[in-house]
């Protein structure tokens, strides 16, 4: 059973937000402020996914999730907002959420986003595959703990990071349009935009990269997509 946090003030989404999981199996935690979250959080308890309110009393959801990140790259985080405009979404993909969500919002795709990010994050599955360890260049991604070494130092990356790097080995030196990227990582029947994957590709490029703003091994293919380059 998947444990998932809910930091919601607002009493009647987070009630229908609650239930819905709880009918879908899941083991839900709600609380209504960002501290109460960090205080669960601080007293060990460990959870798969996290849906956090931007607009929270005190702590905003914003900073929540970057305390949170801090402390667990491996959680997914899906963002709550009243807010719809692009920039909201780029700050709060950039500061560690794996997606966003513009209220008010269908009960139906709340609950596919979750499973679409559980398949990644689920620190009981693991990755279905024969190989173990995959190498490109000076990076090895190591697919049965999940983790990217450059050089044999280790890399913290979030779950869809992982995902993203896991895509780009298998297809190294091939032009990826952004779409197949989504597909690939987020699947095919994502309700998101696009521009989630360039958001990410900028945290790897940061991560990776000797110069991010010169990027060697993530290429742009400007109109197009990206290509992985050793």
């Amino acid at each position: 059973m998947s444990k998932i946090l809910v930091v919601e003030d607002e009493n009647s989404i987070g009630e229908i937000v609650e239930i819905n999981l709880k009918l879908a199996h899941h083991s839900v935690t709600r609380v209504t402020t960002a501290e109460e979250a960090l205080d669960i959080i601080g007293q060990g308890e460990k959870f798969d996914i996290a849906l956090l309110d931007i607009m929270l009393p005190g702590m905003n959801g914003m900073f929540l999730c970057e305390q949170i990140r801090k402390n667990d790259e491996k959680i997914g985080i899906i963002m709550l907002s009243a807010k719809s405009q692009e920039h909201d979404k780029v700050s709060c993909l950039s500061v560690g959420a794996d997606d966003y969500m513009t209220k008010p919002f269908g009960v139906q795709e709340l609950l596919a986003r979750v499973e679409s990010l559980l398949r990644r994050v689920n620190r009981d599955t693991g990755i279905v595959s024969s190989e173990e360890v995959m190498q490109s260049g000076p990076f090895t991604l190591d697919l049965k703990s999940r983790v990217l070494y450059k050089n044999k130092q280790m890399i913290d990356l979030t779950s869809v990071e992982f995902s993203i790097m896991e895509l780009f080995f298998r297809n190294e030196g091939t032009a990826l349009v952004r779409e197949k990227i989504l597909e690939g990582v987020w699947g095919e029947n994502y309700f998101g935009d696009v521009k989630i994957v360039d958001v990410n590709i900028r945290r790897l490029r940061i991560k990776i990269e000797e110069d991010p703003s010169n990027p060697q091994y993530i290429v742009t293919i400007w109109g197009y997509g990206y290509r992985w380059t050793v």
